[in-house]
């Protein structure tokens, strides 16, 4: 365990220097001690891949004090209690995914081949961040790994599943982007008149299911109405 001060509130508690599913549970695990242990001086907490960001307020504690506190947590205590797995249905090609010919053809794949290999993994949710609502997740198979685009598009519809070298995710809501677009979930995966707002929270596990236009524009009826 490493700690950087990163401001008069606020600490980094970094657990590893690798980008690992391993060191990713560690940093959830310690989030979840601190949210249930809830002292008085604590503000927030916000997780990343390997390192935990701890917002205290300075009024009620010294931060050589968090430090303390927090050196002496045994992190094992505090393991997830629950395995949340959520299905995002994808309709993979044609006007929901206009990059996954050129993921192919860069990998050496059939079109079909992409789509098994990207819904194949259960892929764990890093951390939300970019946007409301993006979803960073990791377990993707390195043989679809593809370099973002040269230039970004201005409009990326919400809910456009995308891959970033070896990463992919989606985007919650419109947005300028330069991720490789393979598919689009019908999901409205992030509404600010919800709590939590986000369908996933960092540490769940993303299954994503293939399914035809015809089942994609039923959910997105289900999901969206006439927006």
């Amino acid at each position: 365990m490493k700690v950087r001060v990163v401001g008069e509130s606020c600490i980094a508690i970094i657990l590893g220097e690798n980008i690992s599913e391993e060191i990713n549970k560690k940093v959830h695990a310690l989030a979840e001690y601190l949210l249930d242990y809830s002292p008085e001086w604590l503000l927030d907490v916000v997780p990343s891949y390997s390192a935990l960001y701890v917002y205290f307020d300075p009024l009620k504690v010294d931060y050589r004090k968090v430090i303390n506190i927090i050196s002496k947590i045994k992190i094992s205590e505090a393991e997830r209690k629950e395995k949340r797995v959520i299905e995002i249905p994808v309709a993979y090609g044609g006007e929901f995914g206009p990059d996954i010919e050129f993921v192919a053809k860069y990998n050496g794949l059939s079109v079909d081949d992409v789509i098994e290999i990207h819904s194949k993994p259960l892929y764990r949710v890093y951390f939300l961040g970019f946007l409301p609502g993006f979803a960073y997740l990791g377990g993707m198979d390195e043989r679809i790994a593809t370099p973002r685009l040269e230039k970004p598009r201005l409009k990326v519809p919400a809910g456009s599943v995308g891959i970033a070298g070896k990463q992919t995710g989606w985007y919650a809501i419109e947005s300028p982007g330069g991720w490789r677009i393979v598919g689009r979930t019908p999901l409205r995966t992030f509404n600010p008149e919800k709590v939590p707002p986000s369908i996933v929270s960092p540490g769940d596990y993303v299954k994503f299911i293939p399914i035809d236009d015809k089942e994609f524009w039923e959910i997105y009826l289900e999901e969206w109405g006439n927006d």
